[in-house]
Order: structure tokens, then C-alpha cells, then sequence
């Protein structure tokens, strides 16, 4: 294995339909990958099979050296496998330095050993780097969409990730709000974060991602540099629709 992410030969099924056919994926450490496809593509399912949310029929899943098959979601992030959701989900009658400090008490102080001054100089941190530093008493409720999208990946990076794989984290964004969430993903990149971004605006993947992978009807049909894939006939026609 010489992935950070190996993924071999995953399908998954709801009954009779097949929602993924065979995928296979590898991600180096440090990589930026972008993974698109049509709604109904399976991405969410790929997503929630590497995380655990979803057990796979066949195939494996490895990560940074170890098998994941089995392995349930809170034993991935303690490996150091996150993500963030389609539509956040903070804890709506929590601070956000409390939203915060939940999964930095779940997941990094079980590893190390941190007095109560260190998660709170943490929260603090961690909501210092999304801007957010200043609202760390307010409730999620007071934020404004973006606001809540900086909150969820704040969240995700509290466990201290090695892959942080960020579901539409720019939906419904402006053109300013998406580049502040791009500019915090090259940052985090740049601090040593390998990223899997899953995302339907095609600018901001093609500015963010150095590979591009697409899925349609549950196959993989394209893996590759962005201008070579976006350039592809089959994802033309299935996806881009040019």
C-alpha cells in the first residue's frame, strides 16, 4: 500500500441496486483530490464506506497503513479519518468553544493527555484559524451560512485529522464566501492535511484539486490531472454536460 487512502475493489448494495460497482482510489499523503460526479453518483455512499458510517459487501479500505474493514466511524477518526456534512450539524444548544471541545475530548484527548487549560487554549485556536474566535460564545443559531460552514470544519479538525474529507462544504456560497472556504483549505493543506473534496462547483474544484475523480452510476469513469479529466468525452457527456 503506498497511499495514505487505498481503496480496492469497493461496492456496496441497498437491496437490488448497486449504488457503488468496484471502486478503486488511492490518495497520497499531502494530495488535493477532487471527487465529482452527478447527484446520485454515489459519492455520499464512497464517502460514508470509507468513514464507516456504511459497511461495504466487497473490497477493502486501508488507511495510513492499516485495514479499515470493520472498523466502526469513531475508531476511523481516531485514526485519523474526518469529514464534514452536507448540512452542518453542531450541537444547537452548545457554545461553539463547546462545540468545539467535544470531539477534541473524544478523539485527540484519549490519545494524549491534556489538562482542561490546554482543550480551551485549543478551541480557541481552532476557531481562532476560521475567524470565528470571536463568537466563541455565541450559539451556532447566531452564525450566517458560512459562518456555519467555517464551524463545521473547525469541527472536523479538531480530531486532529491526517485525511479531512469535506462534503459541499461552498453549497450556496457567494463567490467571496467560496474563496474564504478555499483559502482555508489550501491553509490547512499547507499545514500537512491531505483533502478529498467532494463539491458540484466546478471553479472552486478545479482551483483547489491537483486530480480529479469522477463517478457516475456508481463506477469510477475518469482519475486523472483536472484540464485532462474535465476534457474527457464520457465525463463530458455524463457529467459536465457539454
Amino acid at each position: 500500500m503506498t497511499g495514505l487512502l487505498e481503496v480496492d475493489n469497493l461496492s456496496k448494495r441497498f437491496g437490488g441496486f448497486v449504488a457503488l460497482e468496484g471502486i478503486s482510489l488511492s490518495v497520497r499523503r499531502g494530495e488535493r483530490v477532487g471527487l465529482i460526479g452527478p447527484n446520485g453518483s454515489g459519492k455520499s455512499t464512497l464517502v460514508n464506506c470509507i468513514c464507516g458510517t456504511l459497511q461495504n459487501e466487497t473490497g477493502s479500505v486501508h488507511f495510513d497503513g492499516h485495514t479499515l474493514n470493520g472498523a466502526s466511524a469513531h475508531q476511523r477518526t481516531r485514526r485519523g479519518l474526518a469529514r464534514t456534512f452536507q448540512l452542518p450539524r453542531p450541537f444547537a444548544s452548545l457554545c461553539l468553544a463547546d462545540n468545539m471541545r467535544i470531539p477534541l475530548l473524544y478523539s485527540v484527548a484519549t490519545r494524549e493527555r491534556h489538562s482542561a487549560g490546554d482543550i480551551e487554549d485549543r478551541c480557541l485556536d481552532l476557531l481562532r484559524q476560521v475567524g470565528l474566535d470571536d463568537k466563541a460564545r455565541r450559539l451556532p443559531r447566531e452564525l450566517t451560512q458560512v459562518e456555519m460552514r467555517k464551524l463545521e470544519l473547525a469541527r472536523a479538525m479538531a480530531s486532529e485529522p491526517k485525511l479531512l474529507i469535506a462534503d459541499e462544504s461552498m453549497a450556496g456560497l457567494t463567490h467571496s464566501e467560496i474563496e474564504d472556504i478555499l483559502t482555508l483549505l489550501n491553509r490547512l493543506n499547507e499545514q500537512g492535511v491531505t483533502i478529498i473534496l467532494i463539491e458540484h462547483i466546478m471553479r472552486a474544484v478545479m482551483s483547489f484539486s491537483q486530480r480529479l475523480v469522477v463517478l457516475v452510476s456508481g463506477r469510477k469513469i475518469a482519475d486523472g490531472e483536472p484540464e485532462t479529466v474535465v476534457r474527457d468525452p464520457e465525463v463530458e457527456r455524463a457529467y459536465l454536460g457539454q
